[in-house]
């Protein structure tokens, strides 16, 4: 018997080993190669010879104006996408979980941009918000001037922030749903016998039991507006005038469009440095905050 239970606990462990095979070879191989990466300088020129440089791929990068440049842009976008995206998440959670008539066709319109791909989406929106798309033909007709959207600095970076909204806000507020629906009835009925309803029992009850499941969204939703590359691929290409060139994008063009593989490493090792420091931070704030 003491074997049998034994073995039952060794069970979740064991499923878990093809996905700990999956996340070491390609997430974690992955980023010891680009470490190592960082500190050679590799000469196309010469056959893709590599030259040790020590920590000169990083003294590059701390000299260049467009490398602080991208993470300004990258620092300015999280801090403004992150609350918005779980904020808009949390409200369409709580509104798919309502019982109101209609909700069903609305469940499933919901689903369409978590089910599209981010490339389909991205191109659909560039179509939509071009200098003769769809919105501009509605503003047109409604009396208003074209905007340029993806060509402004001033409105190209509002713009990314908009479609990476649409792409993730659907797909955080399906962790926010299962959590909601974790809830036990008997709690909510309990607050209306006390009298506790509307956005009090919503203050009361629902946001502190759904503490883990925000935790989880907020990390996650960090983690991949930190690493945001395609929307910016796609649209603008960091322009104008670097307006969205954030980090990940900035890898990209000295890595695969210049050639300069040891500064885009260097710079994507810096960037996994900065999301680990703010997911960190993130974490001991809110565990700070839930404890009191």
């Amino acid at each position: 018997m003491a074997t049998r239970m034994k073995g039952e606990r060794l069970v979740p462990y064991v499923l878990m080993i093809p996905a700990l095979i999956i996340l070491f070879f390609f997430r974690i191989v992955p980023t010891i190669l680009g470490l190592g990466e960082s500190f050679y300088i590799t000469s196309f020129l010469a056959g893709g010879e590599k030259v040790f440089a020590g920590f000169t791929n990083f003294a590059r990068l701390f000299a260049d104006p467009v490398f602080w440049t991208s993470v300004r842009v990258t620092l300015i976008f999280n801090l403004i996408t992150n609350p918005l995206q779980i904020i808009l998440a949390l409200g369409l959670a709580q509104l798919l979980n309502a019982k109101v008539k209609g909700i069903n066709l609305f469940r499933s319109l919901y689903m369409i941009p978590v089910a599209i791909s981010i490339n389909v989406s991205t191109i659909i929106w560039k179509l939509m918000l071009d200098q003769n798309g769809l919105v501009n033909g509605i503003l047109k007709s409604l009396g208003a001037n074209a905007q340029p959207f993806f060509l402004s600095s001033a409105q190209s970076l509002g713009s990314v922030i908009w479609i990476s909204s649409w792409i993730g806000v659907p797909f955080w507020a399906l962790f926010l749903i299962a959590g909601i629906q974790g809830i036990p009835g008997q709690l909510y009925e309990a607050a209306d016998i006390d009298g506790a309803v509307g956005f009090k029992r919503y203050f009361l009850i629902t946001l502190p039991l759904l503490k883990n499941s925000l935790a989880f969204v907020l990390v996650a939703a960090t983690v991949a507006n930190f690493l945001l590359f395609i929307p910016v691929l796609l649209l603008t290409k960091g322009g104008p005038e670097l307006s969205t060139n954030v980090a990940m994008f900035e890898a990209y063009r000295r890595g695969l469009i210049y050639g300069d593989i040891g500064t885009s490493s260097a710079l994507v090792f810096m960037l996994f440095i900065l999301i680990l420091a703010v997911v960190m931070i993130q974490s001991y704030l809110l565990k700070d905050k839930w404890e009191r």
